[in-house]
């Protein structure tokens, strides 16, 4: 618990950076919402002529005239990109960073498992992303009710439900890479999200390409389908979570035999 608490407060700058960042960003577009809502039907005319483009990010499905509409498109894009880069530099540098920072040698000299440090450590990666969806959650209610428009909780749950898992889905891959590395898994772990996001676009956009929304951790946060069905997507949600998961196993049989520096 020692662990998992200083894990915390070494974060606590960074998660509050990027929380109000990510959060304060969507509220300002929701609260734009009234002065473009008279605009939103020229909007919809010119995104329904732009083909492909369209589709990638599944605005052809999409009214901007409405608060859902408006908010799946603007608010989807800076969470869905903010919260995977986040994610992936939180699980990146979890352990990686005892061996960058010179401190294994302290932290292994007192009385304590390295299966406990990589679950605590695991722990605080994820308790850091609840906290970070919390607030940006928090923030995007706030801005909804602030413009006067009727909350739609159940999309708006689900939309984040999708993107907090998209989130740890990124972590615990990136998590698992940690484990190999000692510097230099900032940018390994920021490529790996942007690869993910420009993989859902190429399914999207060419239907031979579509196997690839299993790989992409993207696929399962279209708030177009969400909006559709109901419901997030299991086909491609299930692949993303047995990755998942075969990123901490990764992490733990490695960071179990490796020679600490």
């Amino acid at each position: 618990m020692t662990i998992f608490k200083q894990e915390l407060r070494m974060q606590k700058k960074m998660l509050l950076i990027w929380s109000l960042s990510i959060g304060l960003l969507i509220a300002t577009c929701v609260l734009m919402f009234p002065e473009m809502k008279s605009q939103m039907g020229d909007v919809n005319e010119m995104f329904s002529s732009m083909g492909n483009f369209t589709e990638a990010f599944g605005m052809d499905r999409l009214d901007f005239g409405t608060i859902i509409g408006f908010y799946s498109v603007e608010g989807g894009n800076i969470i869905g990109i903010g919260g995977a880069f986040f994610a992936a530099i939180v699980g990146v540098s979890a352990l990686m960073k005892e061996e960058r920072d010179h401190t294994a040698e302290f932290l292994f000299a007192h009385p304590v498992s390295r299966t406990k440090v990589i679950t605590s450590k695991l722990l605080s990666v994820f308790a850091i992303i609840l906290i970070l969806n919390a607030i940006v959650l928090g923030l995007s209610v706030i801005s909804i009710a602030a413009i006067g428009e009727k909350v739609f909780w159940h999309e708006l749950l689900h939309f984040h439900l999708a993107y907090l898992l998209m989130q740890l889905e990124i972590a615990g891959i990136c998590f698992g890479i940690s484990s190999f590395l000692t510097r230099g898994g900032l940018g390994i772990g920021i490529g790996m999200a942007c690869l993910m996001y420009f993989l859902n676009i190429v399914a999207n956009i060419s239907s031979s390409a579509r196997p690839l929304k299993y790989i992409s951790a993207f696929s399962y946060t279209e708030t177009a389908d969400i909006i559709e069905s109901g419901h997030l997507e299991l086909k491609y949600l299930l692949p993303g979570m047995a990755f998942m998961i075969a990123g901490i196993v990764i992490a733990y049989v490695k960071y179990m035999k490796k020679d600490l520096r």
